[in-house]
């Protein structure tokens, strides 16, 4: 499958990978991964891609309402983590029990929270990382370039506004599929 995928990636859509292209898979067993700018359902399948070409084993959440026949054993088998989404339950606090239960788990979610043009991303990612006392790992969606560009790991501290700012930085100039949302 790794080769097909790289064929893909590389070949047929002209796609690379740039910056920390090990994603600190050796050492870095577990993180928040966050990509952005998050404009299209292309993304999906360009992430799927990407994982496969630099050998990293990445996760998602989705409602569990999903996680039944025939998709649960699919969403599973490429990442998924089911989420009980009901009113009153605090979100952030189940996402970060998923790290502690497992070996291995690097979290993908997108900032924005959604494909459409917002003004301020949301803050989940930024609360779960440092509950779960991960780092954030960066990567763009940059459709002009074609290309992922993935960060060093970075420590969320106790500045918020600081840590926004140079995660925004990081994807500054950086081109989604649906220019006008990027």
């Amino acid at each position: 499958m790794k080769w097909l995928s790289k064929f893909i990636y590389l070949k047929i859509l002209g796609w690379r990978v740039v910056g920390n292209v090990t994603m600190s898979k050796d050492t870095i067993k577990k993180a928040v991964i966050i990509g952005a700018p998050h404009t299209s359902w292309h993304d999906f399948y360009i992430a799927l891609l990407m994982r496969q070409v630099i050998g990293i084993k990445s996760n998602f959440v989705a409602k569990k309402e999903l996680f039944k026949w025939p998709f649960k054993y699919y969403f599973k088998a490429i990442g998924g983590a089911a989420l009980d989404r009901r009113p009153g339950q605090n979100k952030v606090e189940a996402i970060a029990k998923l790290f502690e239960n497992r070996e291995e788990f690097r979290l993908a979610l997108s900032p924005e929270g959604t494909r459409m043009k917002v003004e301020q991303w949301k803050t989940g990612f930024y609360y779960i990382a440092k509950k779960a006392n991960v780092p954030i790992i960066m990567f763009t969606f940059d459709f002009e370039h074609k290309q992922n560009m993935i960060s060093e790991p970075f420590y969320p501290t106790d500045d918020m506004e600081a840590d926004f700012n140079y995660m925004r930085s990081f994807f500054e100039g950086v081109k989604g599929k649906v220019s006008s949302y990027s």
